[in-house]
Parts: structure tokens; C-alpha cells; sequence
């Protein structure tokens, strides 16, 4: 079993358990909030506290938390009090350096789309300008804020309902999907370090689609297997039924496998199940480790 450190947090200074917490959870979302303040004065700032929450209604909530060093709060937090309106823009590796300046703590009343060199647009129904830059821009009312304490690195839950949305007409395709690749988004981790989703894609079929036999179904001799790992096993939890003898003997003849099956040791074997694994050939990879 591998060795832990375990701590209370009461253990920890508020820098080490926010250090942490930003280092082992993520990738996080980035929401790139534009406010105005009371005055019409606008400001932009991300904030990697965020989801989405919900669509019907369609509900998104990010928390500019209390400074941690001298426990102010962010002029985000302020203009959501003060207008209760604020646009989410999401942020892709086209712009997340500019994103990443406007986080820079500029006076009040500094235009923070000036700059990072960003384009402020009219938003359709809210206060607060849209990056004309960002793939997908939310316009949000803000439902509820909910302060989670008064000392520094206390949360503050901003509550928006979508009110109207805008996304880049060339990455959706006929059934409004988005495409994943083009939109090419970007996620905090700890420290200064980013996550740029196009560069690590893949695919995990939802088990939703399917009623999975599950891993506690699969057979001792695979599950305790020391070549495949958790993920292969899940994928081969995730087929409604294994497949017949017929159908495992005729993949033997097609593939000529039975000189391979008879002289090879398991771990050969499972070593071949997990390349089709790793291709999306689940039935094949079920195949042969039953064909052994």
C-alpha cells in the first residue's frame, strides 16, 4: 500500500492546505468573469472555482475567494454584489495568456480588457461586456452569493443563471455539438501550471449507454491479472455480455491464433488484450483472454 501523509486541517497554514488543494485538484475550469461596478466601470478577471451546475435552469457558479495573504476581497466579488449581473467567458490556449494578465491586481477602476489587449463587446440583455475573443460567452444573472467565511481563502459562491449565450459559429456542428478539438480549451492545475485539453483528448464511453456487467463479473484470472490496469478492466466491465464460444472460436480461426494461445504464457496473452484495448477492440480483447 502506497505511504500517505495524512493531516487535519487545522495542521496546516492556509497557504500549505490552499497550495495543496490547487495542486492535486484539477484540471479546473477557468471562468473569465466580466463585471461592472456601480459606476459602469468594467473589470475581467478568471477564477478557476467554477462549474456549471445545472440546464434547466442553466446554472453556473465560480468564487473569487478572499485574498489569502491579507484577506481583502476581489473587485469581481464586489461589482456582483453591486449589480448582481456578470458574463462568463471561457478560455482557450488562443488567449490564456491574456487571461492570465488580467489577473494582475490593478486598481479599482482599471479596464483590465485595455490591458490585456482583449475586446470588450455590448452584451445582449446584462451590464458587463463579453470578450469578443472567448469561443463561448454566457450572459448571467446573478441568482444568490453565498459567503462561505470572513477570514482569507474563504469562498464566495456566485450563483449565475444563463440568460443568453454566444458561441463561435465554426465550432458547432449540425446538432449543435461542440467541437472538442477546435475549441481547444484551457485548465488551471497548481502552481503556474496549465492543462491544454487538445493535447491529451480521449474517450471514455458513458456506462449510461450500457447496462456494464461490471468488474466484479469478470473472471478471477483477468482481474488479478499484472498486466492490465484499472482503466482496462473498467473498459471490460463495460459490456452488456461476453461473447459466445462460437464467437471467441471464430476469432481464433480468422486471427490463426491457436499456435500463439497454446505456447504463449498469460502475460503474453493479456499483453495483447490490452493493445486492443487500447485500440477500442473491447469484444477482441474479451476474445482472447477467454480464448485462453
Amino acid at each position: 500500500m502506497t505511504k500517505m501523509k495524512s493531516f487535519s486541517p487545522s495542521d496546516l497554514t492556509t497557504p500549505e492546505l490552499h497550495g495543496i488543494m490547487l495542486g492535486s485538484i484539477g484540471p479546473r475550469p477557468i471562468a473569465f468573469a466580466s463585471t461592472v461596478d456601480a459606476e459602469g466601470q468594467p473589470n475581467l478577471s478568471p477564477f478557476s472555482f467554477f462549474n456549471v451546475f445545472g440546464a434547466n435552469p442553466p446554472i453556473m457558479v465560480f468564487s473569487p475567494a478572499r485574498r489569502v495573504r491579507n484577506n481583502t476581497t476581489k473587485h469581481t466579488l464586489e461589482n456582483c454584489k453591486a449589480t448582481k449581473e456578470v458574463v462568463i467567458n471561457i478560455v482557450n490556449y488562443n488567449i490564456v495568456q491574456q487571461a492570465s494578465l488580467s489577473s494582475t491586481e490593478y486598481a479599482a477602476g482599471v479596464n483590465e480588457f485595455e490591458k490585456s489587449g482583449l475586446t470588450a463587446v455590448a452584451s445582449d440583455v446584462v451590464q458587463p461586456f463579453r470578450v469578443a475573443e472567448s469561443p463561448v460567452q454566457y450572459e448571467c444573472k446573478i441568482n444568490e452569493i453565498i459567503e462561505l467565511g470572513k477570514e482569507g481563502g474563504a469562498g464566495n459562491l456566485i450563483i449565475c443563471e444563463v440568460v443568453k449565450l454566444h458561441v463561435q459559429d465554426d465550432l458547432l456542428d449540425a446538432q449543435l455539438k461542440i467541437d472538442q478539438a477546435k475549441i481547444d480549451l484551457v485548465s488551471r492545475m497548481g502552481g503556474n501550471w496549465y492543462s491544454r485539453a487538445k493535447e491529451g483528448l480521449f474517450e471514455v464511453e458513458k456506462p449510461l449507454r450500457t447496462l456494464g456487467i461490471g468488474v466484479d463479473e469478470i473472471p478471477t484470472f483477468i482481474k488479478d491479472s499484472r498486466i492490465l490496469t484499472g482503466n482496462d478492466l473498467g473498459k471490460l466491465g463495460n459490456v452488456e455480455q461476453l461473447p459466445t464460444h462460437e464467437e471467441i472460436q471464430e476469432f481464433i480461426e480468422e486471427k490463426d491464433l491457436k499456435v500463439f494461445l497454446d505456447e504463449s504464457t498469460d502475460e503474453k496473452v493479456h499483453l495483447v488484450a490490452q493493445e486492443y484495448l487500447n485500440e477500442e477492440r473491447v469484444n477482441d480483447a474479451w476474445k482472447i483472454l477467454l480464448a485462453k
